[in-house]
């Protein structure tokens, strides 16, 4: 298997991280979205990232989707719980990591693709407030209960919300609440970031390196 897209997007750095826990092996291929637009439609013409090329050829997209096959892949390591109510707060974590990634990215593009003079402010603190708005309920989330940090239990909701922690903070930095509010999640990413999987595959335009340990 080939996963395609750089380790600088969320998308494509959790789905790394995850396939990596659930043991599967593949090539990664650090292409751009942007910088390398050609090469990447010639893998999938509609050049999203991340990219799955399975083994057979099959071209698949979208994180969540490729996890859904991944997982398919590796009974044997469940990255979600598989009945409520452990199944229900998972998703519901994933869905708030997920919207820090969206709000955090939209931030970006509108900051980084468009000209000063043409991004529109009112948009911005929208995004910024939404994104505000995620990360507390992470905050509120994780203080209710705890949530593994430990490589051999860590789930996908885990994964998310390390890989989206970092993303906002390398990416958007100055768009998040005050850090004094995020005591938790902060604690929490910082652990995550020191597992075998996430540090083989850093934020960055690197590829996917093999696990230690």
């Amino acid at each position: 298997m080939q996963l395609i897209g750089m380790l600088d997007s969320p998308y494509v750095r959790r789905t790394a991280i995850a396939m990596l826990l659930l043991g599967l092996r593949f090539e990664h291929r650090s292409l751009s979205v942007f910088r390398t637009f050609d090469a990447f439609s010639q893998i999938n013409p509609v050049v999203k990232a991340p990219t799955l090329v399975c083994d057979d050829g099959t071209v698949l997209m979208d994180s969540t989707l490729i996890l859904q096959y991944a997982q398919s892949l590796s009974p044997g390591r469940l990255l979600l719980p598989p009945s409520d109510p452990n199944l229900r707060r998972a998703l519901r974590l994933i869905g708030l990591a997920l919207a820090v990634c969206d709000k955090s990215v939209q931030a970006v593009y509108e900051q980084a693709l468009r000209p000063e003079d043409k991004q529109h402010e009112p948009w911005l603190a929208r995004v910024t407030t939404q994104l505000g708005t995620a990360l507390l309920e992470l905050e509120a989330e994780l203080k209710k209960a705890p949530l593994s940090a430990q490589r051999d239990t860590i789930g996908l909701a885990g994964v998310s919300i390390g890989v989206a922690w970092t993303f906002v903070r390398q990416s958007v930095p100055e768009r998040l609440p005050e850090l004094s509010r995020l005591p938790t999640l902060v604690a929490y990413a910082q652990a995550v970031e020191q597992l075998p999987e996430f540090r083989a595959a850093p934020h960055g335009d690197g590829e996917v390196a093999p696990v230690d340990g």
